[in-house]
């Protein structure tokens, strides 16, 4: 009997979200911004789905955000996941919504509304995830 922990399932980068990856890779959160209506989108697309131009930019994002919404899995998919944990909406300060696990908290503490920043994990040699981190108030 083996007791190997199954990887998790990785995403696989394609020439879209390559420069994404990347920049996960470097520390750096990154979006698409629209040229022509300066909107930033998540997830990556060929077109604005703001306003449907063709122009888009990669633009480093500040990370922080609030937890729009979250629900906590008590019975991870496999082993390679640890449960508890807490998957969230995180409204960016720029606009976009992205769905991220949130981490380094007591799931129980979790609320919406809550501030938080983005962290990466390393989830294998070429993939450092996005994830999310309560921010702390000042007083603590």
């Amino acid at each position: 009997m083996t007791t190997e922990t199954p990887n998790k399932v990785l995403p696989q980068p394609s020439v879209l979200t390559e420069p994404y990856w990347e920049a996960c890779r470097q520390g750096d959160l990154t979006m698409q911004r629209c040229e022509g209506c300066e909107a930033y989108q998540f997830y990556p697309r060929t077109i604005c789905s703001h306003c449907g131009g063709q122009n888009l930019a990669w633009s480093t994002v500040s990370g922080r955000g609030r937890i729009k919404s979250f629900t906590i899995v008590r019975r991870g998919i496999s082993r390679a996941y640890e449960a508890p944990y807490v998957l969230a909406l995180i409204n960016l300060e720029e606009g976009p919504c992205m769905m991220s696990s949130l981490v380094g908290c007591d799931p129980d503490t979790v609320v919406v509304g809550a501030r938080v920043t983005v962290a990466f994990q390393s989830w294998s040699g070429d993939i450092e995830m996005p994830v999310f981190e309560l921010v702390k108030p000042v007083d603590e």
